[in-house]
């Protein structure tokens, strides 16, 4: 199992970044598939999820209405939408899976919400 995460970066208050987390080595389709963040010294949360046809989604009610989940199975990637971004939004970004009792975590992507 591989999960690569991009599209983070640097970005001012009010702005949008796309994270997409590019999966292989598991039938990617079959899964559902999370984004986490971890701030400096606050432990790993849940942000968003999304069953393995993409047909039913769930936010944290920190980004309820400003981030958007979604996956494309034919290029086995999932995506994170962000709009509106806030300070506090300022994390590394994970995407991860759970398969047969282990969860897999990709490497993170930063995101940094400042002017």
């Amino acid at each position: 199992v591989q999960l690569v995460e991009s599209g983070g970066g640097l970005v001012q208050p009010g702005g949008s970044l796309r994270l997409s987390c590019a999966a292989s080595g598991f039938t990617f389709s079959s899964y559902v598939m999370s984004w986490y963040r971890q701030a400096p010294g606050k432990e790993r949360v849940l942000v968003a999820h999304i069953t393995s046809a993409g047909g039913s989604t769930n936010y944290a009610d920190s980004v309820k209405g400003r981030f958007t989940i979604s996956r494309d199975n034919a290029k086995n990637t999932v995506y994170l939408q962000m709009n509106s971004l806030k300070p506090e939004d300022t994390a590394v970004y994970f995407c991860t899976l759970t398969r047969a009792g282990r969860r897999y975590w990709g490497q993170g992507t930063q995101v940094t919400v400042s002017s």
